[in-house]
């Protein structure tokens, strides 16, 4: 089962897949169906806002296949401050190369994310 936060990011892109190829209206069976379709090739990438020259960017932590989301999905500000500690957070969803949603987390806590291996988006 999907987090309802997760959803609501999710189903305006499925709704689009479908408009885009000619379905009206979806209805829920098919909005499903497009989830289901969709679903192996979701990915959500974490990165912490942090200083940088002056300003801000973000660091990239970590990439998650929808295999390996359920644990975030979950309770996303445990799961960011269980491995990286606190901070201003943000999520970014994927499908394949498309992007789908974001989302900013900001779990209280002592920043450990510092030290932690930048992903390489390459």
């Amino acid at each position: 089962m999907l987090a309802a936060w997760c959803w609501d990011l999710l189903e305006p892109y499925l709704r689009r897949n479908l408009v885009n190829r000619g379905v009206e209206r979806p209805t829920r069976r098919q909005i499903l169906e497009e989830f289901a379709r969709v679903w192996p090739e979701l990915t959500a990438t974490i990165g912490v806002q942090e200083p940088h020259a002056g300003t801000i960017r973000f660091k990239w932590l970590v990439r998650l296949a929808a295999a390996e989301m359920e644990p975030f999905l979950e309770d996303p500000a445990r799961f960011i401050l269980a491995r990286y500690g606190g901070g201003k957070f943000k999520m970014n969803l994927h499908h394949g190369m498309h992007f789908v949603s974001t989302k900013n987390f900001k779990p209280e806590g002592e920043p450990r994310w510092a030290d932690a291996p930048e992903l390489s988006l390459d």
